[in-house]
């Protein structure tokens, strides 16, 4: 095997990986005295929140499960799965993951990080070829105000690490955004179906948005990371997964679609007129068989299998006797590669928000929220669908909220982390 390559230009966030890992330990080693604890009261106001949802025709139903110090400290099933067939919610309903997928791409792309067969520094060129050739996008007003775009070199190659933090200038496109997204828009590239490697040819025809790590701009790029996982193992990105990640974990109803006619009602669904996840796209059908294996955004699963995806990230990289990733190795993932000192610039649309930074696969609050205790360490992401999850390692608890609502999605996230942390005395 050879030896685990850590980015060698990164080491003032590898310190910090190390400095946070030493308190994790710490705080883990104390957690079941130090730990804060939920009040009745306050978990009984996070239950009417969501029941009001529904009552109000905003939500058919959700699943909210909150873990601490390895039990359930609260679950609950609310409402229906769909309306049309009002089957109740439960621990078996199948949701789309949307970009709750790229923290799990993440994860089986730093097992070959570890294993010396990627390294964070590398061009992603060295797996895939054409990213060489791939111009940067630059945007140039005229004097009469007319914007053109010019094609210029890359200053530095794009990297692996890029990719994970989405410095890597490939975003989603959207009409309006300016030419370079323009581009993308037209491309149309959520809506295709394609392998990973016929999804990477096309993307490389497309110029990049920003020089190599220059700004966080969120979009494809852990998709071209589900790539380079192909190129390396060889095989396809949900096989690795499965034997890697999935199977050795019990994530057996984590996939890209659902197969299996017998399991189609146990799918969630959006109310009928909250399907949109843009001007030009809608909420996938996910019974239907599909090609690409979108790494960035296309898993489906249960509130189960990411429980158990969720319980290896806070214990360090373990779950039951296993160990899937080294502890140092998900302090990495944890800390923050965009703060100042990176000096990389933020989109317009920072979705990790004011408070949080951004590590090697979710944001990471770097700061406290005005008017809250929020803790400090937390990391996170959530998907289009309406899918979230959180893990704080200071109070040795994750969350799991499981709902299908693309259009208030924002919302609900901050209203209901916002009485999780309330019920803890937060």
């Amino acid at each position: 095997m050879k030896p685990w390559r850590i980015d060698i230009r990164g080491r003032r966030a590898f310190i910090a990986a190390l400095v946070l890992l030493l308190s994790l330990v710490g705080a883990r080693a104390g957690s079941e005295g130090a730990a804060r604890k939920f009040s009745p009261e306050g978990l009984a106001k996070v239950s009417d929140y969501i029941r009001n949802e529904i009552a109000t025709g905003k939500i058919p139903g959700a699943i909210l499960l909150l873990q601490q110090h390895g039990k359930p400290v609260y679950y609950e099933n609310f409402g229906v799965r769909d309306i049309a067939t009002e089957f109740s919610m439960s621990a078996d309903t199948i949701f789309r993951l949307y970009s709750m997928s790229k923290p799990i791409t993440s994860v089986v792309a730093m097992m070959l990080v570890e294993e010396g067969r990627l390294a964070l520094d590398d061009p992603v060129s060295k797996y895939i070829p054409t990213f060489a050739s791939m111009k940067v996008g630059i945007e140039k007003k005229a004097g009469d105000g007319k914007v053109s775009l010019t094609l210029e070199p890359q200053e530095r190659p794009v990297t692996i690490k890029d990719l994970l933090r989405h410095t890597a200038g490939l975003p989603y496109g959207f009409s309006g955004g300016g030419p370079v997204r323009e581009l993308y828009a037209a491309a149309n590239l959520f809506n295709g179906d394609f392998s990973n490697a016929d999804f990477v040819a096309k993307i490389t025809t497309l110029p990049l948005a920003e020089q190599p790590g220059t700004l966080w701009n969120y979009g494809f790029a852990t998709d071209v990371l589900g790539r380079v996982v192909e190129v390396i193992s060889g095989k396809t990105l949900l096989e690795f997964e499965k034997e890697r990640l999935l199977d050795p974990l019990g994530m057996t109803e984590t996939a890209f679609y659902v197969a299996d006619p017998a399991k189609f009602a146990r799918i969630a669904e959006p109310m009928p007129e909250d399907r949109k996840i843009s001007a030009t796209t809608e909420v996938r059908d996910i019974s239907k068989p599909v090609t690409w294996e979108s790494g960035g955004a296309g898993m489906v699963g249960t509130v189960g299998d990411y429980v158990r995806f969720a319980q290896m990230l806070l214990n360090g990289g373990s779950y039951e006797g296993r160990r899937y990733l080294k502890p140092e190795t998900i302090a990495l993932m944890a800390s923050d590669h965009v703060g100042p000192e990176t000096k990389i610039a933020r989109d317009h649309n920072y979705y990790p928000g004011a408070s949080s930074g951004f590590g090697l696969g979710f944001a990471v609050r770097t700061s406290v929220p005005p008017g809250t205790s929020w803790p400090l360490g937390e990391y996170r992401w959530d998907g289009v669908g309406g899918t979230f999850f959180f893990i704080d390692p200071e109070d040795d608890l994750f969350g799991i909220f499981m709902v299908q609502t693309p259009s208030q999605r924002g919302r609900i996230q901050l209203e209901l982390k916002t009485l999780i942390y309330r019920a803890m005395g937060r």
